[in-house]
């Protein structure tokens, strides 16, 4: 795609074309420019692959991946494309091999690196057939990325142009990262759902820092959050990433858990939680902090809002579809009941949750709004027209910042 197809407003990064969201172009050029581009992808939790053998398999934009804990001990991860005939070698979203990754389709074999090790009837049968002698078994491996890990997590990219991975997650995010990945993690549950929207819409709502007490009604009735409760966004430079946070509410107030929040005041009197439990809070870290969305460009984010903890990965599927993955994660140190905490917690988020229900309906609201319109522009103006760090939450300074990166990126 020529990047003068796209002509920005001149208000910039205030501006964004509905037809960023539609068009088919645009997207066929981001699965190339930005997800096989100079970007790190999250790929997995190095302690979701404990053992040697033990695979996941993921995607870099479409385009489907395989992420191994090696002989070595080290984690690898290589497209999930036979050298062959470009079959999935790996069907299964985990499992674990005892000698290697074979393609079912005519039974090429790679190692854990995915370095071809065999090849079926190489050698023809009865001296007849098989491959010439000038095809080389090194020459034919599963195409590799380079992986790196922070704060253990897993990231992956396929382009040598990619700044090491620190570098480009930078002090500001990558503090506010190790802030909530406190421990040695572990895997409370995983769920995904579609959304009917085009993903970027999802990433702008992560990124979005006041809809919150306006569209949530959870939020509201039950006073969880208000933009009046102290709180900002801290925005890396580029404004690639982002953490939004809220310091203290209505929960954190409370000074015994023994109350278990059994006089929280809704907005509708006759509106009352049957197990007042699920709003039991504890503030592990100490900070004050009740609640931080943070992303990574292109498409992760991390959570916490109070005790729930998760992993978001924001897959595109067309320009209209995104499967969105959630991992629900808690730490090896947690006792009985704070897992039992964070899985009660759980129920805010999610496809159906209390709170992110809404953010699952209203990507797909804009979709069917926009036909029609793609010529015309959404309005990103609140807070101004910048993309720095802000002490508010009143603000839409992270989605200029998503835009800003995102044409850097793409060129446009």
């Amino acid at each position: 795609m020529d990047q003068h197809v796209v002509t920005w407003p001149d208000q910039g990064n205030a501006r964004i074309p509905y037809r960023m969201f539609s068009d088919a172009d645009v997207y066929r050029a981001e699965l190339d420019r930005l997800f096989l581009g100079p970007t790190w992808q999250y790929l997995c939790l190095a302690d979701e692959l404990p053992e040697p053998g033990d695979y996941k398999t993921s995607f870099l934009g479409e385009t489907p991946v395989i992420i191994t804990r090696g002989e070595d001990g080290e984690i690898h991860a290589m497209l999930n494309r036979c050298a062959h005939r470009g079959n999935l070698v790996c069907l299964k979203q985990r499992g674990h091999t005892t000698d290697g990754l074979t393609c079912v389709y005519h039974a090429w074999r790679y190692d854990l690196t995915g370095k071809l090790t065999s090849v079926a009837f190489r050698r023809g049968v009865a001296g007849k057939g098989g491959m010439p002698e000038s095809f080389k078994l090194e020459e034919n491996g599963l195409r590799p990325l380079g992986v790196d890990q922070f704060a253990g997590l897993v990231f992956g990219t396929l382009s040598p142009d990619a700044p090491p991975l620190s570098d480009y997650i930078g002090n500001l995010i990558g503090a506010r990262i190790g802030r909530v990945m406190r421990g040695k993690p572990k895997v409370l549950g995983t769920t995904s759902q579609i959304l009917h929207n085009n993903w970027k819409l999802y990433i702008e709502n992560v990124k979005d820092t006041y809809h919150a007490s306006l569209l949530h009604s959870f939020f509201t009735t039950f006073q969880i959050t208000r933009l009046t409760t102290g709180g900002g966004v801290a925005i890396a430079e580029t404004g690639a990433h982002h953490a939004s946070y809220t310091i203290g509410g209505q929960a954190a107030d409370k000074s015994s858990s023994d109350k278990a929040y059994s006089n929280i005041h809704s907005l509708h009197e006759d509106y009352r939680l049957q197990d007042p439990r699920f709003l039991d809070t504890v503030d592990e870290i100490g900070d004050g902090i009740t609640l931080q969305i943070l992303s990574v460009f292109p498409n992760f984010v991390l959570q916490q809002i109070h005790n729930a903890i998760a992993l978001r990965l924001v897959l595109p599927k067309g320009p209209d579809k995104t499967e969105l993955q959630w991992t629900y994660i808690g730490f090896e140190d947690d006792d009985a009941a704070m897992t039992e905490r964070r899985l009660q917690q759980a129920n805010l988020v999610g496809p159906a949750g209390y709170v992110s229900m809404e953010d699952g309906a209203v990507g797909g609201f804009i979709q069917r709004a926009i036909k029609g319109g793609e010529g015309e522009c959404s309005v990103i103006e609140m807070g101004g027209h910048e993309h720095a760090s802000q002490e508010t939450r009143a603000t839409e300074a992270s989605v200029r910042g998503f835009w800003n990166a995102y044409r850097q990126t793409m060129g446009f």
